[in-house]
């Protein structure tokens, strides 16, 4: 038998690695690929939830990925209310936590 090279999407593809820059969410530095949502960048870093309910402050992150639910606002560089699955990453976004409809000066 022949010696198989293991078989992985890059390679069946025949992509290579994207560039990459930092954004920072919540004060942390995480790493993001050229094309990347800010949503696949936070998974990428183990981040799940990064937002709060208004009433119960329950934590939400992905729900639909597609940008129907809402349930994955963040801030993005100061503005309220963006959805993470839709936003692409830019190289020094600033992202924090978006608790409820975003700031009090900006309530929905």
């Amino acid at each position: 038998m022949g010696h198989r090279t293991a078989r992985t999407p890059r390679s069946l593809v025949g992509g290579s690695p994207a560039a990459t820059y930092a954004v920072t969410f919540d004060g942390r530095e995480l790493t993001a690929q050229d094309g990347q949502s800010l949503a696949a960048v936070f998974w990428t870093a183990g981040i799940l939830s990064w937002r709060t309910t208004r009433g119960d402050s329950a934590p939400r992150g992905v729900f639909c990925g597609i940008g129907s639910c809402f349930d994955c606002l963040v801030t993005v560089n100061g503005v309220p209310n963006q959805r993470a699955c839709l936003v692409p990453a830019r190289p020094g976004d600033a992202v924090t936590t978006q608790e409820g409809t975003g700031r009090a000066d900006l309530a929905v």
